[in-house]
Order: C-alpha cells, then sequence, then structure tokens
C-alpha cells in the first residue's frame, strides 16, 4: 500500500507518488503523444477523455463474438454475465444506487431526453426549473418537453464569481407548481462544483416530492457520486468522458421515475428501459473502468468492497487532480502559475479548490480564443475554445458575462511537469500576444 506526497493541505489536494503515477500512465493510450506520434499534451479531457487501453482492448474482444446474449447455450450465458457484472459496477459501484433501474443508450444525451420527458409528460405542475449553465443535452430536454406540454420554462442564473448555480437562486423559482428541477453537477466551462445536496434539500423543503434530475456528465470523471444520500431521481454519465469508450451512455433512474410511462417494449415489466439487442461489449468496458479506479483504490485501502474501493479511488483521483489545478493557479519555483502572469485571465477562479474539478477557464489579453488555442495547438498543447458562435457554448458562456474562453482540462495521468510544461507554453503565447 502506498501514500501520497507531495502536499501541505487537503485543499491544495495531494499528488500520487511517483511509482504510481508512472502505472497509472502506462494505462493510458496517447499520453504523451497524439495518434500520427506528434508529442503533446492533451489537456482537452473534458471534451472526451485519454483512453484507458483496457476499456478499448475488453471492448473489441468482446466485439468479436456474434452470439446473442438472449440465449441459454455456454457462450450465451458468459455474455449474461459480462453484462449483469456491468450493470451492477455502473449501478451499484459508480451510482451507488442500492435500488432503481439502469438506463442505457448510445449517448448521455440520449439518455438525459428519455429522463425529462417521462417526467415533464406524465407529472402534474405547470413549470419546470433548470440552469442557464446546462449543457444543450440538459437545457434543450427541459425545452423541449416544456413547448410540447405547454409548461414553462424557469432558468436559474449563474453566480459570476464561482461559476455556480447557488441553491439560493433555484430556490426562488420553485413553487407547489414546478414537477421537475434539472441541475448540472459541475460546470462543462468553469469546472464549478455545484452544491448539489444543499441544492436538492433546499428545493425538496419547498416541495418534498418534486423530482429531481442531474447531469454528472462533468463530474463523474473526477470524482464518487452517490444517489442513495443525494436521492435524486436521475443522473447521467458518458463513459467517454470518463476514460472509457464512445458509443454509450448510462444512466440511472429512481424506481418512481423508472415506472412512469416511457418508449419501452410493452411486454417487458415498466422499469425496463433498455430497447433493442444489448451490447456485452459496452458493459465489459466499463467494468474495465470500475477495475481500474478500484485498483487505485486498494493502493490506499485494504477493503475488498468493491464500492468502497471504487469511492476511495475516486477521491485519490479528484486529490490528485487538486494538486495539479492548484499548482496550474499558483505554480512553483520552477514557473510562475496563471494567477502571477501577467497577460492571462483566470476566470471564476474560486479560491476553495475543493469546490471545483480540474477544468480552467482562461483567457490571453490582446488574443482571441481560437488564435490562442491555434497557438497552443502549434506548442503541443490540445486546449479548446469555447465562444458565443458555438451552440454548444453560447449560453454557458454569456451567463459568465463572457464572449468566450479558453478551456482547459487535463486529468489524473497528468504529472506537475505536464503542469509546467504547460505554463511555460502560456507565457510564450502571452509574450506573443503583446
Amino acid at each position: 500500500m502506498v501514500t501520497a506526497a507531495n502536499s501541505t493541505t487537503a485543499q491544495n489536494g495531494r499528488l500520487f507518488d511517483e511509482v504510481l503515477l508512472s502505472e497509472i500512465r502506462e494505462k493510458f493510450y496517447y499520453i504523451d503523444a497524439g495518434p500520427r506520434g506528434t508529442p503533446r499534451l492533451f489537456f482537452e479531457n473534458a471534451g472526451g477523455s485519454l483512453r484507458l487501453k483496457k476499456c478499448v482492448e475488453i471492448k473489441a474482444r468482446f466485439e468479436e463474438i456474434p452470439d446473442c446474449p438472449e440465449r441459454i447455450h455456454d457462450t450465451a450465458v458468459m455474455l449474461q454475465e459480462v453484462m449483469e457484472r456491468g450493470r451492477k459496477d455502473v449501478m451499484e459501484v459508480i451510482f451507488g444506487a442500492r435500488d432503481g433501474s439502469l438506463l442505457t443508450e448510445l449517448s448521455a444525451s440520449q439518455a438525459m431526453f428519455q429522463m425529462v420527458g417521462a417526467v415533464v409528460e406524465n407529472i402534474p405542475g405547470t413549470n419546470v426549473v433548470t440552469s442557464v449553465l446546462e449543457h444543450p443535452s440538459a437545457f434543450d430536454a427541459v425545452a423541449y418537453y416544456c413547448q410540447k406540454t405547454g409548461k414553462e420554462l424557469r432558468v436559474a442564473q449563474a453566480n459570476q464569481e464561482t461559476g455556480q448555480i447557488d441553491a439560493d437562486e433555484i430556490v426562488r423559482l420553485i413553487d407547489q407548481d414546478t414537477c421537475l428541477l434539472s441541475i448540472m453537477y459541475a460546470s462543462n466551462i468553469a469546472g464549478s462544483i455545484m452544491d448539489i445536496p444543499e441544492i436538492i434539500k433546499a428545493a425538496r423543503a419547498i416541495k418534498p416530492d418534486l423530482y429531481i434530475i442531474t447531469d454528472a456528465v462533468q463530474h463523474v470523471p473526477h470524482a464518487a457520486v452517490d444517489v442513495d444520500s443525494l436521492k435524486v431521481d436521475g443522473i447521467n454519465f458518458a463513459p467517454y468522458k470518463a476514460f472509457g469508450i464512445r458509443g454509450c451512455g448510462f444512466a440511472y433512474v429512481s424506481n418512481r421515475l423508472a415506472r412512469l410511462p416511457h418508449r419501452r417494449l410493452l411486454a417487458k415489466d415498466p422499469s425496463i428501459w433498455s430497447l433493442g439487442s444489448p451490447t456485452p461489449s459496452n458493459f465489459a468496458a466499463i467494468s474495465a473502468h470500475v477495475d481500474y479506479v478500484c485498483w487505485i483504490g486498494s493502493k490506499f485501502s485494504a477493503s475488498t468492497d468493491r464500492r468502497a474501493l471504487y469511492v476511495t479511488g475516486m477521491a485519490h483521483i479528484h486529490s490528485h487532480e487538486r494538486a495539479l489545478l492548484e499548482r496550474m493557479l499558483n505554480g512553483s519555483d520552477k514557473v510562475p502559475g496563471l494567477r502571477k502572469q501577467n497577460g492571462v485571465t483566470v476566470h471564476m477562479d474560486f479560491p476553495d479548490l475543493t469546490k471545483r474539478d480540474l477544468i480552467l477557464c482562461i483567457a490571453i489579453d490582446g488574443m482571441d480564443f481560437v488564435k490562442s488555442v491555434e497557438e497552443y495547438g502549434k506548442r503541443g498543447v490540445t486546449v479548446y475554445e469555447r465562444v458565443v458562435t458555438s451552440v454548444y457554448s453560447k449560453r454557458m458562456v454569456e451567463a459568465f458575462g463572457l464572449k468566450g474562453a479558453i478551456r482547459v482540462s487535463p486529468l489524473h495521468c497528468h504529472t506537475k511537469e505536464d503542469v509546467d510544461q504547460f505554463l511555460r507554453v502560456t507565457m510564450e503565447i502571452t509574450e506573443l500576444a503583446k
């Protein structure tokens, strides 16, 4: 069992020790160079993270098998066991759910539309509450079904200082006629973590039976969630943003949401949300994801409980990422951090790092966002611009009072040396912008 190193306070996180971090890095594809072999830092994980080798390999291996899982022969039974293990890994280990139903789709966005539609179309009420910071898949799902049912769409505004949606801002919009609250877990631009427990507590103090759904796509790669303690009715995530594979999205739906009318095969139990032939390879890949996080957890805990190991693993992932975030902001004796570099603005730079995931929203003075991203790319650093001309960014960017930003999103497999390289590149670009 190893211990963490290089930290002064829990607030600033703790880096993995070099031996463990080296082992972690060996488990990822393209960590030091892109698919063409060109050296690069991939700091665009919020758009689709670096891939675990095991997830990709096991996905391919199960795709080779032609057998239908819904049969009784040996191979089919084996596939059923793989799927059941994957189902438990999603529901019990990742979501922390003791009951409820699993919703599988080609994407987390499709899962969100399904959940929102079931509530808004079937639960009495005259309005739905969401936030201005929602990803379009969540915001547009609410807007679409509000328009379809004639319900009022109420939108909570952002705290431009913290990058969060405050509980008080949510509460002022909820009344006895609210049928659904849809609120994201963490911002995909600012990296700010919403106080979901407090938001849920405050919302249900007004309406105890309120349906609540949270989009956790951006948060699940960074920290564990617990639907049983939150008592949400729906939550989703996308494996491709959590070092897994593309082509699938998973969601938990509570017992009461699961039994609302929804698209399903009528001969099956009303709580079943899956449609079409099952995909064993997707379940095998998500189990590989859980295996990996539990492996990290086993370095810090002697527990044999899979959920406990997963929670421990994610806690140390989040702690390592917080230490990287602290170094990006404050630098070291080797290179100044973003807060200390002339010509750099860090937006929503809330000082409490425990309320932030490893996503930064910055700007280079005197240089537009697309040009800035191009300059990073020339120097081997992949980041992304979020600008008002993008349908995926406009509403959120404007909510922060901005015209755009550069989103920087490393992952827990990155090192302090990677951060230092990014900071040096940023200094070069700021000089160019003068």
